[in-house]
């Protein structure tokens, strides 16, 4: 059964690598090569969210071929500005891996 207290957070949606049409939901200005769960769940908790579940065997629906990976979160806000928040967030935590 849906559950419509939370939101369903792809890595696809920030995978620089993929077109609009496979998956990805930011621009590419705003999404970074290959996203790990790990960096997500950073990247959802760094900007306010609480994490509520993480499955890393899923398939986007787009691609049903690659295994992919979720997060679930606390739905306070619309998905647009989540996505939104959270691909900044992943681009400040790649830059700073790659400052290190």
């Amino acid at each position: 059964m849906k559950e419509y207290n939370n939101i369903i957070i792809w890595l696809d949606y920030f995978n620089k690598s993929l077109t609009r049409n496979d998956g990805r939901r930011v621009p590419n200005n705003r999404s970074i090569f290959n996203p790990t769960l790990e960096e997500l769940n950073t990247a959802s908790i760094n900007a306010g969210f609480t994490v509520v579940s993480i499955n890393e065997k899923s398939r986007l629906p787009r691609r049903p071929n690659i295994t992919s990976g979720y997060i679930s979160l606390k739905k306070t806000h619309n998905k647009i500005s989540v996505i939104n928040k959270i691909a900044n967030e992943l681009i400040l935590i790649r830059s700073n891996q790659n400052n290190s």
